[in-house]
């Protein structure tokens, strides 16, 4: 009789556990409804967001990722504490990736096919996530890299910036003399012993701190992990590893950012996204294996992780941890995303690609994107789960991605594949990408100058060879 009333009490207490637990997903799947309708004016609740964008960081890098030969424990820990994604992309190159991030658009829409085209974005044509959320009483800074965006983020409605020349800035060049920063429109010279991430991250922590009680949108594009690569603080003077070395500080950033959001009390309304602006840079990219193989791809590449970067969420209190998704998202659905989340409505005129994906954050029912799109250069390509297609007509069965994509012969096409070339053909056919505004450049999506300085230099040593001769 005994063990019966202890079986009945284990039931009722298993029943009650299960009801909690039910309510807790149905409150916060009610709150991002709730945030997510655009036409319901102010919501009562806008969260924070921070968007933590790192450069040349790509899946191989991160040990939530499987990664081989590095160890990111803060950052695994926003994946713990959180949803990562397996199946997120953007433009191989930061220039193309940035502009994909910031307006929601595809880069035939805004013309930033390569890093020039970037530069030449002009605040009357485009419209940004700062200005979108500025609807919603948000405040926002950008801490940190700019380009290859053109004058200063203030342009395109930025409140606040701190941001540097180029990339890859860490410390004073002395054969240079100078590395210049602007903090609010004032320029500045990194001084003998300054870290710029350091001063980038103390920017970002005292905005923060003095906003926290409004909602704010914070565009944290990281120095790391651009070379060249320095020491940094931390690095000890013997150290023979100095990339190691950055990827271990960058990681300590991120976590003493978390520190410092939670000694503020307001983790619980805030969004914290972490993503990659493109694949591992050549060179780090033969160390960055995932299980002892090999990646598809790097910076730069059409391949699966020139695009394929880490991209992880995290909203204590809202979005359920220890969480994994392969749902397709591309860098357009960031601005939806946090634009749907703040209550803001997208102007009607503005032509926005990206899908908002903020009811996926707490539901895995919600509906999900079918394909996505990446461009640079004079090269395109659409893909959805196991296939992509490309602008010369080549399909690839992507069932072994990251680490193998298959090109599959038009003759040896099954009746599966065939299916997957119409409906790609068919996606292609409606964004019909070569109608707008097409590269004018060599085609590689990088900076013409220094396209144009290495066959310069190409041809100078040829020449001389042949002299030799």
């Amino acid at each position: 009789m005994k063990l019966v009333i202890k079986y009945v009490f284990l039931l009722q207490v298993s029943m009650l556990n299960f009801v909690a637990i039910n309510a807790q997903k149905k409150s916060r799947k009610s709150k991002i409804d709730n945030e997510s309708d655009n036409n319901q004016g102010l919501n009562k609740t806008k969260p924070n967001i921070i968007f933590i964008l790192a450069d040349d960081l790509g899946i191989g890098n991160i040990s939530a990722y499987g990664a081989d030969h590095f160890n990111t424990p803060n950052i695994d820990l926003l994946a713990k504490e959180g949803i990562r994604f397996n199946h997120a992309y953007t433009a191989p190159l930061c220039g193309p990736s940035r502009a994909m991030i910031l307006t929601g658009r595809y880069a035939f829409r805004t013309g930033g096919v390569n890093q020039d085209n970037v530069g030449k974005i002009k605040p009357s044509a485009e419209t940004l996530i700062p200005q979108i959320l500025k609807t919603q009483g948000y405040v926002s800074t950008c801490a940190g890299k700019w380009s290859q965006f053109p004058l200063h983020p203030s342009d395109f409605g930025f409140d606040d910036y701190i941001h540097f020349k180029g990339s890859g800035v860490y410390w004073l060049n002395e054969q240079k003399g100078k590395e210049i920063y602007y903090d609010n429109g004032v320029e500045k010279k990194l001084q003998p012993g300054e870290y710029m991430p350091d001063l980038i991250q103390q920017h970002l922590i005292e905005f923060i701190g003095k906003h926290k009680n409004k909602p704010f949108f914070a565009y944290y594009p990281m120095t790391h992990v651009h070379g060249k690569i320095q020491p940094t603080p931390d690095s000890k003077p013997e150290s023979k590893d100095l990339y190691t070395d950055n990827i271990n500080y960058m990681d300590k950033l991120v976590g003493n950012l978390v520190k410092a959001i939670d000694s503020m009390g307001i983790r619980q309304n805030t969004l914290i996204v972490f993503m990659g602006d493109n694949g591992t840079a050549n060179g780090p990219n033969v160390q960055s294996t995932i299980q002892g193989k090999k990646l598809s791809g790097k910076k730069g590449s059409m391949l699966e992780c020139g695009s394929l970067v880490p991209f992880i969420a995290n909203w204590t209190g809202t979005i359920m941890p220890n969480q994994t998704t392969n749902q397709l998202i591309d860098a357009t659905d960031l601005l939806p995303t946090f634009a749907s989340l703040a209550g803001a409505a997208i102007p009607k005129k503005l032509m926005i690609d990206g899908k908002s994906f903020a009811k996926n954050l707490t539901s895995s029912n919600a509906p999900q994107r079918e394909w996505i799109f990446i461009e640079l250069g004079k090269d395109w390509y659409v893909r959805e789960a196991n296939w992509k297609l490309n602008r010369a007509g080549e399909l690839f069965d992507m069932t072994n991605a990251p680490f193998e994509e298959k090109l599959v012969a038009e003759a040896n096409q099954n009746a599966e594949a065939k299916e997957a070339r119409a409906r790609l053909s068919k996606t292609l056919s409606q964004l019909d990408p070569a109608s707008g505004i097409m590269d004018e450049g060599d085609g590689s999506g990088r900076h013409a100058n220094k396209q144009e300085k290495k066959e310069a230099k190409k041809e100078g040593k040829k020449k001389k060879e042949d002299n030799e001769e």
